[in-house]
């Protein structure tokens, strides 16, 4: 293979500079030859005048589209394979390019050794090609050699009489069909043909036509011999063209025909490509289940069905209770494989004709046609419910998860498709809300739940344009002089009817709406503007900022973040970005990366809940971390003799090995206070010293004189 590779030349065609880059890297690693270009027109110049063996093809391309290109090198003969590359959700564009053809189709994201593989098998596909075309060319000076190739090619070359029996077939018959060459001469083509096809294949596969007439890229599909099994199929797919045999003189043609040539070509690969294609587009890759269109497909026929013969079914919308903390502690890759087992236990719960459907993350939606009454959808639902009860065991993890169901009812409530999963939909939140782990029948009543929600929603939109939002403060004081080292900046919904909402009403539906993102950039722009101000008479105070994961993983974190310090002309040093530590373990390199860079301006980064998470000392060790903030819940439980009194001891003792800043947060005693500067808590927070303050009040307590700890209260 590594000759192969040598000699292979691959065109790179790509327009993200920085995807090319590290493509042109892994493929010279791998001894490939690579010229990158980043659009169709520099491609077909190049194919012009430079001789490619690989095309390697992003179809979505700035000007002349992929689709365009690849048309070009088809259409053109030029002596190349083409491997498609596309980054979209639908598989639509992939089963395109392999009708068009291409020889491969991978989509994104892919794994190198999957790109690799392609590459080689087309680059052999390639070699063989080329040298099959150049024995081709020699079979005018040898018979010798006209037999050596037919008898060497991958495809199936046949010969018939003017009756239709073979008079030649090549070797190739054995390896595809099983059958010997010998055993076929002089037998009917219909031998091999498989029934279905016989009657398609008359006037095809003994074709009497020759050119632009004759079959061109037939498909039909030829037997096994004694039914061998390949590919668990009986039969093998194939691509046919043939041509009429004449002989010379003026004679009537029918008076010349001699009999048919013919190539049959196999196309399983390519039907296997297209039937995972057609797979992947009508079910969740992670589950092997239908997904959410193919699950309205066999909802729409259901009901289509229960008109005609009145009957009742129902619909379920099934939600895992807690799965998002699966996932931000444990990782994705454990929660891929719990939703993998979910499913395989919810299925074993379900009848035949009941279809099971992942209809994305968490979510799974449920159709039962044949539940005649209201009992048989209950006894389901109980099913599945204590089915989930039992532990999961996923790797060295021993898991436990509970399901809120909600289920509606055709035709009670609601009879087209829309309708019921909405209502089932709204009938599982209704379960979540009443502690989860249990089922719902819809109620017309429900519906005010998932009107509250969105009316939320728009009210938070309407918030971030109308100065709904305003930032509390509270301070972090130093534990040994008492002064005011900095303030955590809070926000807070001033709503018009509700009055004054607290973050965990409102935090929850701006993470799950996107609005995180809008709502972290105000608040740490209205704490940059306060905090420059505070700075003219403490210049060493500093904000901290808590962001989300939704907020870390947007493009351009860090720019944004420097670009407002600059317009407020806030120092790095003036800001501490608070995250948790299931953050950090989420993507462990994009958020290292994002946390030198950010420390690289000044800015620090605080560890914010710690204690409650899974990051290990040795990541500590790694990161740019200035401070440790320790949860609340330790402080809470400090008392004599209590666990929380030792967790608190050790995390003090591991911050002042690292040199790391502690804060301890929620102090709400006397005797939680004076235990932690025992053990040498660095600063504090909590109702003890101050609760949240206005931005106005914040200002006046951070202004004043320093005092004991034990004398401070807000003003």
């Amino acid at each position: 293979m590594a000759s192969v590779k040598s000699s292979t030349r691959i065109l790179l065609v790509e327009d993200e500079q920085r995807v090319s880059e590290s493509l042109q890297e892994l493929l010279e690693l791998y001894g490939y030859a690579v010229h990158a270009v980043c659009s169709g027109h520099e491609a077909t110049a190049w194919l012009k005048y430079e001789p490619c063996d690989v095309v390697l093809l992003d179809l979505n391309l700035p000007g002349m589209k992929g689709e365009q290109l690849l048309d070009f090198i088809v259409s053109g003969e030029l002596d190349t394979a083409v491997i498609v590359v596309s980054g979209e959700a639908s598989n639509d564009s992939g089963l395109d390019a392999l009708r068009r053809g291409a020889d491969d189709y991978l989509r994104k994201p892919y794994a190198p050794d999957q790109l690799i593989r392609a590459i080689e098998n087309a680059a052999r596909k390639q070699q063989h090609a080329k040298e099959n075309a150049a024995l081709e060319s020699r079979l005018i000076e040898s018979e010798k050699l006209h037999r050596y190739i037919v008898e060497s090619s991958p495809d199936l070359i046949y010969m018939l009489d003017r009756d239709g029996r073979f008079t030649f077939v090549n070797s190739r018959i054995e390896s595809l069909l099983g059958f010997r060459k010998n055993e076929l001469l002089g037998v009917h083509y219909s031998t091999i043909v498989h029934e279905a096809d016989q009657e398609f294949s008359r006037g095809i596969f003994n074709e009497r036509r020759t050119g632009e007439r004759a079959a061109h890229n037939i498909e039909l599909r030829l037997k096994c011999r004694n039914g061998a099994v390949r590919g668990h199929q009986h039969f093998l797919p194939v691509e046919v063209n043939a041509m009429g045999m004449y002989g010379p003189g003026d004679a009537p043609a029918e008076a010349r025909f001699n009999g048919t040539y013919g190539i049959a070509r196999d196309i399983s690969d390519r039907k296997r490509a297209e039937e995972i294609i057609n797979f992947q587009a009508s079910h969740d890759l992670l589950t092997r289940l239908p997904n959410r269109f193919l699950f309205k497909d066999r909802l729409t026929q259901a009901v289509a069905q229960a008109r005609r013969n009145p009957q009742t079914m129902a619909v379920m919308f099934l939600d895992l209770d807690r799965f998002k903390m699966v996932n931000d502690t444990l990782g994705h890759l454990i929660g891929d494989q719990l939703l993998q087992s979910v499913s395989k236990r919810i299925v074993h719960c379900l009848r035949e004709g009941d279809t099971l459907a992942r209809a994305g993350g968490d979510e799974y939606m449920l159709l039962l046609p044949q539940a005649g009454r209201r009992t048989e959808a209950s006894e389901v639902a109980k099913k599945i419910l204590n089915e989930l009860h039992q532990p999961f065991i996923v790797g060295d993890h021993e898991l436990f998860v509970t399901v809120s169901i909600g289920i509606a009812l055709y035709p009670e409530h609601g009879e087209n498709p829309d309708m019921l999963i909405r209502r089932s939909d709204i009938a599982m939140y209704e379960a979540k809300s009443r502690g989860k782990d249990s089922f719902e029948f819809y109620r017309d009543d429900m519906s005010t739940v998932i009107s509250d929600y969105v009316s939320l929603e728009a009210g938070m939109r309407r918030a971030l344009t109308g100065n709904q939002f305003v930032i509390h403060y509270q301070p972090q004081v130093n534990v040994a002089t008492g002064k005011v080292t900095g303030v955590e900046a809070l926000v807070r919904w001033r709503h018009p009817t509700r009055g004054v909402l607290a973050p965990g009403e409102f935090i929850p539906i701006a993470e799950e709406s996107g609005l995180i993102v809008a709502l972290g950039e105000w608040v740490l722009r209205q704490a940059c503007q306060d905090i420059a101000m505070w700075r003219k008479s403490l210049p060493n105070l500093r904000v901290a900022v808590n962001f989300s994961m939704l907020q870390f993983e947007q493009a351009g974190l860090v720019e944004m973040i420097v670009s407002i310090l600059e317009e407020y002309g806030v120092p790095g040093e003036a800001l501490e970005i608070e995250i948790t530590e299931n953050m950090i373990m989420k993507d462990v390199e994009n958020t290292v990366r994002k946390l030198r860079e950010l420390s690289s301006h000044g800015i620090r980064i605080a560890i914010d809940d710690f204690g409650t998470g899974y990051a290990s000392l040795s990541y500590l060790r790694r990161l740019p971390i200035d401070t440790l903030k320790l949860d609340h819940s330790f402080v809470r439980d400090i008392h004599t003799g209590s666990s929380g009194a030792s967790i608190a001891s050790a995390i003090a003792s591991m911050s002042q090995s690292l040199d790391l800043n502690l804060i301890a947060e929620g102090v709400e005693t006397e005797l939680q206070m004076n235990y932690l500067r025992s053990i040498g808590c660095n600063e504090m927070q909590g109702f003890v010293l101050s609760p949240p303050l206005p931005a106005d009040a914040a200002g006046r307590f951070v202004m004043r004189e320093p005092e004991s700890l034990a004398g401070m209260r807000a003003g």
